[in-house]
């Protein structure tokens, strides 16, 4: 059993290791009582709220732990997560997946909303470009795991919401950062907070770049962001969101065993009947402006009122093997709510939340031969026009102090139209899908202020996205139909009293019905269809301890240990192509267990060291179950030398090792690939070091 091969080989040296750690640090407990650990508080449905009450699965992603990881991508950082899954196919190529939500495709985001503050990064469509964002201009991450369409609309896998900055933040800065590290990369970052009276500017701009592990792997973003907040009334306030995005990156396609064996640094090579990607320079170019408007205003003590207005223009580019796309999209929308609270000195606080959000998405879509790089002759165009439309309302009740209720749902609207030639009333075609209630009930129960228990009943719904819809073959597939499904779900949150200890455990149960799943034509276009469902049961438990509390006296000045673990059993049911029965074969991509184990210590003099293990195991790479990439143990860690002296500027070096144990693994794989070329190579052993200088 892999679990019991994980322990057996690395966990008692870790366990060795972690005892004797234990016996050092409680030599030392002598504690500055001027630092102490705080609650950890989530606003996701909302409005902020202690998360031991919270009768749902949500993680945050703090900005410690984000200043924790080497800063180059969201990829670590989002991997200890349990349940979630990110992989990098080459720099800047990358797929996010919430509990197995990534069956429906080998890259990208599929299944899975994506807020930036109160305003969707995910466009009518259901597209996310994710791979837009410097993760060192995000303050924190908040996830909530399984369909949670009650406040945020269709998913079936998840709701990410991403704060880039620290609302609540009340002074001016600057600071500064440069990084560089093996096969070429570079990173700088400026930014700028300025306050002035009510208001405040803050703005980033960040530059990266790498030549990659592989051949033909080279990336380059620029990236600028604003944000304008003015509170220009008690708990009144306006914020100006925008963001503008440079990125290309080049794609070296997967290879096959064989030659993931023999040299996991190629990109794909030619054939006698297809040109590689090097012969036809595939590479992304994706230039995103995008921009938003968020009022949040206190109407009386008990009525609160949120308005959001946003909008995006995307130029794409994707020379691919077997074409050459350019598509030009342009999404525009809106999100409000209303949020009435009962009195908090009553016997029951209760709060009830009713909005709606419309987006729309237009896309020109154009595909044309491509000659060595150059655009060729017209294969395919279409204009295709998607929205999206949902009420939601949920009403949320504190009983006593202990009791927490949740009722909430939401009524979704989806269509698309689209036409191969605007003149021609012929040509098109549009398709209105049926409105799909998605409700949610929850309950958690405070057993005493340390220990809280959770139950949760959702139902999922995730339609055809534009890129299934009309996929890499050219050809829109007009009987593509919704996914659903029912999520059953329960867990426990504890906390000791001064929050030196937290943890958080769920266990599940997702029977998705009508799966979108992906298939690959011979000259590597693919396609999508529906194909039978899912049982997905899994365990995610998180933990963290501060064996020795921040602020100590002594050798060691705090230290911290995190885990998290996923346990995933899914498998197909009812799943048939043709003559093939895939029934009670494991979920394609989706690896059965993962472990990440992280050590954060803090020295006197202002050292620090952060160490975190990676365990992966095995993942079947197509629904047939022949093929698997192998489990891998990956270990990183940071060290480096912080000032800390209150109202001085703040000096940051630091330096680091990636894949310390070497070793050769795809992190991201192309599943049910054409000809077995599954396998996308990560780099081995690199290293990274730089310097952040704040005023």
């Amino acid at each position: 059993m892999e679990i019991s091969r994980y322990f057996s080989l690395r966990g008692i040296k870790f366990i060795l290791i972690f005892t004797l750690l234990v016996n050092v640090s409680f030599a030392q407990s002598k504690v500055d009582s001027v630092q102490k650990v705080n609650e950890i508080v989530i606003r996701a449905y909302l409005s902020e709220q202690p998360i031991l009450k919270v009768p749902s699965s949500v993680s945050l992603i703090s900005n410690k732990q984000l200043r924790d990881q080497p800063g180059i991508s969201m990829v670590p950082a989002l991997n200890t997560v349990p349940g979630i899954r990110m992989e990098e196919r080459s720099p800047g190529s990358y797929r996010l997946s919430i509990r197995g939500s990534s069956l429906r495709s080998p890259f990208g985001v599929r299944n899975v909303k994506i807020y930036l503050d109160e305003l969707p990064l995910t466009d009518a469509g259901g597209n996310t470009y994710l791979n837009l964002i410097d993760v060192n201009s995000i303050h924190n991450i908040e996830v909530l795991k399984g369909p949670d369409g009650s406040l945020f609309g269709a998913n079936s896998g998840g709701v990410v919401l991403i704060n880039p900055v620290d609302n609540n933040a009340d002074s001016s800065w600057a600071s500064a950062g440069i990084s560089s590290g093996s096969y070429g990369l570079f990173h700088e970052k400026l930014a700028v907070q300025k306050k002035f009276k009510n208001q405040y500017l803050n703005i980033n701009h960040s530059y990266q770049r790498s030549d990659g592990y592989r051949e033909h792997s080279a990336m380059s973003r620029h990236y600028a962001q604003l944000m304008y907040r003015m509170n220009y009334a008690e708990e009144n306030q306006l914020r100006v969101l925008a963001f503008y995005s440079d990125l290309e990156y080049k794609t070296p396609g997967g290879l096959t065993l064989a030659q993931y064996t023999a040299n996991p640094q190629a990109a794909r090579p030619s054939t006698a009947f297809v040109a590689g990607p090097v012969a036809q320079k595939a590479r992304i170019e994706n230039n995103t402006l995008y921009a938003g408007i968020v009022n949040d205003a206190k109407i009386t003590d008990n009525l609160r009122h949120v308005f959001a207005v946003f909008g995006s223009k995307t130029d794409y580019l994707n020379p691919f093997i077997t074409n050459y796309e350019i598509r030009k999209e342009y999404t525009g929308g809106i999100r409000t709510y209303l949020e009435l609270s009962g009195n908090e000195d009553k016997t029951v606080n209760w709060k009830w939340n009713a909005g709606l959000e419309l987006q729309g998405t237009s896309a020109d879509i154009a595909n044309y031969n491509n000659n060595s790089g150059v655009q060729g002759s017209l294969q395919a165009q279409d204009d295709i026009l998607s929205r999206q439309f949902f009420y939601f309302t949920r009403f949320s009740a504190n009983i006593g102090d202990k009791l927490t209720a949740e009722v909430a749902a939401s009524l979704n609207y989806y269509r698309y139209k689209f036409s191969k030639d605007i003149r021609s009333y012929a040509s098109r075609f549009e398709r209105n899908f049926d409105p799909e209630l998605m409700p949610r009930f929850a309950l958690s129960y405070q057993l005493s202020d340390l220990l809280a228990l959770r139950s949760t009943i959702s139902r999922g719904y995730s339609p055809p996205t534009i890129a299934e819809v009309r996929a890499s073959d050219n050809i829109i597939n007009t009987t593509l139909d919704s996914e659903t499904g029912w999520n059953y779900e329960a867990g426990f949150r504890l906390r000791n009293s001064n929050d030196r200890l937290w943890m958080d455990a769920s266990i599940f149960q997702y029977r998705l019905e009508n799966a979108i799943v992906r298939r690959v034509n011979a000259d590597d276009t693919e396609f999508y269809l529906n194909a039978g469902g899912t049982r997905q049961t899994g365990v995610e438990t998180q933990a963290s301890y501060w064996l020795i509390e921040p602020g100590s006296k002594g050798f060691l000045s705090g230290l911290q240990l995190q885990n998290s673990f996923t346990l995933s059993k899914y498998f197909f049911r009812d799943y048939q192509i043709r003559t093939s029965d895939f029934s009670g074969n494991r979920l394609t991509g989706t690896p059965r267990s993962v472990i990440v184990s992280g050590l954060d210590f803090r020295f006197q003099k202002n050292f620090y060291l952060f160490a975190q293990h990676n365990y992966t195991s095995k993942i079947p790479l197509n629904d047939a179950n022949s093929v698997y990439a192998g489990s891998f143990d990956l270990v990183h860690f940071k060290a480096g030398w912080r000032s800390s002296k209150p109202g001085k500027p703040v000096l940051d070096f630091y330096a680091g090792v990636d894949n310390l144990l070497n070793e050769t693994y795809s992190l991201g794989n192309d599943t049910n690939a054409f000809g077995g070329r599954f396998f996308n190579a990560a780099a081995k052993r690199n290293f990274f070091g730089g310097v952040k200088y704040t005023l």
